[in-house]
């Protein structure tokens, strides 16, 4: 009995049987890389690590990369902000209410899309 004591004390120590971050959690965590790449205008980052290949592709369409894309879009943006609210989660999609805002510009209220793709939460669509 006393082993069994031992061993499940030490089990949860180390953590065993930890399912790991939420799908509510891991959607927070892409919004908040959202959020930091666009405010260091880290475009790579953008299209390898938070953008889903769905919108990565309709990018492309336009004739160009993604990180030119996102380097056009944002080159003027001073201070941007990101601020989310609700998630909500529907097996392998989510929405996301989020505030944006920067200086010199007005606040938007807009709902970011996102998709779970080989374990990791995507963005799909912003708004």
């Amino acid at each position: 009995m006393r082993r069994l004591v031992l061993l499940a004390l030490l089990c949860a120590a180390a953590g065993c049987g930890d399912s790991g971050p939420s799908d509510e959690e891991q959607v927070r965590a892409t919004l908040a890389e959202l959020g930091r790449a666009t405010t260091a205008k880290d475009y790579q980052a953008l299209c390898d690590k938070v953008f889903a290949k769905s919108l990565t592709d309709k990018l492309s369409q336009v004739g160009l990369p993604c990180e030119v894309a996102m380097q056009q879009s944002f080159e003027d943006v001073q201070d941007p902000r990101l601020t989310v609210g609700k998630i909500t989660i529907d097996e392998d999609t989510a929405k996301a209410e989020v505030r944006t805002s920067a200086s010199g510009q007005a606040p938007s209220q807009d709902t970011v899309e996102l998709r779970r793709a080989d374990g990791e939460w995507r963005v799909s669509s912003l708004g």
